[in-house]
């Protein structure tokens, strides 16, 4: 049997490696209770060296907070417009497609500006692109309206939800702040969530643009489950974990 420095040892490589473990699987694999691994979790929490979720160990607390699109402009810029040029790809000539908010998203719209030459219909509730796509002569933006959401500049509540029942698409893309297997796709306010599940009902195939830093992670919001999504789009920096993770719940991943 191992000892505790061995067992200790054995849960931080684990995180080192997939960025979470599960206590089941590791008492199954270590030969011991899950009393025994639920003990050990709490010790190294204890030294700050994971943080413990219900039923599961991580390597950070997963918990993201709302914050500015401006900001979130400047985090993985690299990996965002690789993942929008990816994203591109996706699109058909006379598609008519919904964009939600946020940085990735508004990385995509720059990428359709420079590279999508063909008629686009793009219903959106974040003025950030409808401002910037409303320059191109092939693509028709509809603008969502609503309360301004202060942070990441999209119309949010009542208004923009019932305005997205009169249209059917054939592609929503959006972002979000956290991917888990456990709780599922995220984002940092319930208002968003709920604007996002009703784009999912007006539209025929649901993709996400996330860059690799988003698996692991959890925002506020709830918007549905892992299974819920056709297609991620993401960059070449995700773990073997969460390529299982995806596969498992049988999303298509698209690596950029």
């Amino acid at each position: 049997m191992l000892s505790v420095a061995e067992r200790h040892k054995y849960i931080l490589d684990h995180l080192n490696k997939y960025g979470f473990v599960r206590i089941t699987d590791v008492a199954n694999e270590l030969g011991v209770t899950k009393v025994t691994i639920r003990k050990d979790v709490k010790i190294l929490e204890a030294k700050g060296l994971l943080y413990k979720v219900h039923g599961s160990a991580r390597s950070a607390n997963p918990h993201v907070a709302d914050t500015d699109v401006h900001v979130k402009g400047n985090v993985n810029r690299e990996e965002k417009e690789r993942i929008a040029r990816k994203a591109v790809e996706l699109l058909n000539d006379n598609d008519s497609i919904i964009m939600a908010s946020g940085s990735t998203i508004y990385a995509f719209a720059e990428a359709i500006k420079r590279e999508f030459r063909s008629h686009l219909n793009v219903v959106t509730t974040f003025l950030k692109t409808s401002v910037l796509l409303n320059d191109v002569e092939e693509i028709n933006v509809v603008q969502l309206g609503g309360c301004v959401h202060k942070k990441s500049l999209s119309a949010i509540g009542g208004y923009a939800e019932a305005a997205l029942s009169d249209f059917s698409c054939s592609k929503l893309f959006f972002g979000v702040d956290g991917i888990d297997l456990e709780h599922g796709i995220t984002t940092s306010t319930i208002e968003e969530a709920k604007l996002t599940q009703v784009m999912m009902r007006s539209a025929s195939k649901i993709i996400i643009l996330a860059d690799s830093s988003k698996f692991g992670q959890r925002g506020f919001g709830r918007i549905c489950s892992l299974e819920e999504i056709d297609v991620i789009v993401t960059d070449s920096r995700i773990s073997e974990q969460a390529v299982a993770m995806a596969e498992e719940a049988g999303v298509d991943l698209v690596i950029a």
